[in-house]
């Protein structure tokens, strides 16, 4: 029997393409519309200066919008190239953020290792994806979570994993994908998509309970255009964020975002 692929490993070979697309219609909804998701999840709560670990960060773009927002934000990835990009935008940034901000390389399961004390906020989005076996990233997360913590995961969604092929007029691909976890996704990696249940099931021996999720990308995830700017996303965004809330369409959303509460 092949040794499972290692889930690291495999995002790594698709890190030049996930570059290439950023800015991207597809990636700016998702930026925006989690970060308005998140937002409202961080108020809820009466986050004003938490401190947050971003496992997963990739190019910073989460965490450093909740570093503006004054939060205390430790970013954690696996690949120098992302974390490049973070740091020459980090520099970029007014003294107060950038103040707010450390940024460390290395895999999610090593949370514990390389970061100190717990975080009030665990973010980990488009990273269980890659893992046939959740329960050691779960474990981690969970090892650097406060007692009263949020956590925010961001999954491909497994309630309707044939939306995006029929979309896109690829009927075959979609017949195939019927009751299907397993795809191909636009990076050209093998990954696993989640539901609720899936995650809830996963989540709960370490004492997380289920708060909410979201839908994020309900009505354009098979466009691939460049995005104009945000004055002109607007509608968009604003139409995105309200599907994201409501049923039947969060249900046929190409990504879920869920929340929880320890």
């Amino acid at each position: 029997m092949a040794e499972p692929s290692d889930p690291n490993t495999v995002f790594l070979d698709g890190v030049d393409q996930w570059i290439s697309v950023l800015g991207r219609l597809r990636d700016v909804v998702r930026q925006q519309v989690v970060a308005a998701q998140l937002t409202e999840t961080l108020d809820r709560h009466g986050w004003r200066r938490a401190r947050v670990l971003d496992v997963g960060c990739g190019q910073g773009t989460q965490a450093l919008l909740l570093a503006r927002s004054g939060h205390d934000v430790t970013g954690l990835d696996i690949s120098s190239d992302l974390l490049a990009r973070f740091e020459t935008d980090l520099a970029a940034e007014p003294a107060d953020v950038r103040s707010r901000v450390h940024v460390l390389q290395g895999p999610g399961e090593a949370a514990p290792e390389l970061t100190t004390g717990l975080f009030d906020v665990v973010v980990c989005h488009g990273v269980l994806m890659y893992f046939e076996d959740t329960s050691p990233m779960l474990g981690a997360l969970s090892q650097v979570a406060a007692p009263e913590a949020t956590l925010s995961l961001l999954v491909r969604n497994g309630l309707a994993t044939a939306m995006r092929d029929g979309l896109r007029g690829h009927w075959q691909q979609a017949l195939n994908a019927f009751d299907n976890p397993t795809y191909v996704n636009r990076l050209g990696l093998t990954a696993r998509a989640h539901t609720p249940d899936d995650v809830d099931r996963a989540l709960a021996p370490y004492g997380w309970r289920p708060e909410a999720w979201y839908g994020v990308r309900v009505f354009c995830d098979h466009r691939d255009e460049e995005a104009p700017s945000l004055d002109e996303l607007s509608p968009l965004l604003a139409a995105e964020r309200e599907a994201g809330r409501r049923d039947p369409y969060r249900q046929v959303a190409a990504l879920l975002h869920l929340t929880y509460r320890r």
